[in-house]
């Protein structure tokens, strides 16, 4: 699926509540932006049956206080480590999720620091950060300000 069917698979699946549609529309050059730079229309996102997707905590290794909590997005199955719960918990899936959504996600998952998209496969040790604070941040500069009439001008936390 191409980027702005993508896009309009969201606008079309939104609630029909009068904003998140038009919010949709208003966001749209920032996802587009940022997923245009990324190699793959989908990946792959490892998912609990109950309990949403896989998250991963990364400590630093000199600083043990300073946690980052992301998602791992792979281009293909075949990428997927076993050591990645794959192959370990029945109860864990890999999901093909369109670019564009898993990018909409991110802006609703509050523990989510940020998503590392794997843009080659076969090659897991290195990938495309995108910090879910960047986002918003770009998010923030795209919406006019005489739509910002919910929650102060923030994003609202249920948009997804």
């Amino acid at each position: 699926m191409d980027l702005q069917t993508q896009i309009q698979s969201l606008i079309d699946n939104a609630p029909q509540d009068g904003i998140t549609p038009k919010l949709i529309v208003a966001i749209t050059p920032a996802i587009l932006g940022i997923a245009k730079k990324l190699r793959h229309p989908q990946y792959y996102i490892l998912q609990h049956l109950k309990e949403g997707w896989v998250l991963t905590t990364l400590r630093n290794r000199k600083n043990a206080k300073l946690v980052r909590r992301v998602i791992y997005a792979y281009p293909t199955l075949q990428d997927i480590p076993t050591a990645d719960h794959s192959g370990l918990d029945p109860q864990v899936t890999a999901t093909p999720i369109p670019v564009t959504h898993i990018l909409f996600q991110l802006l609703a998952t509050e523990p989510v620091d940020s998503i590392v998209f794997l843009d080659s496969p076969g090659i897991n040790d290195s990938g495309v950060e995108v910090k879910r604070s960047e986002l918003q941040n770009l998010i923030q500069k795209l919406l006019p300000q005489q739509n910002k009439n919910y929650s102060g001008g923030e994003i609202p936390h249920d948009i997804a």
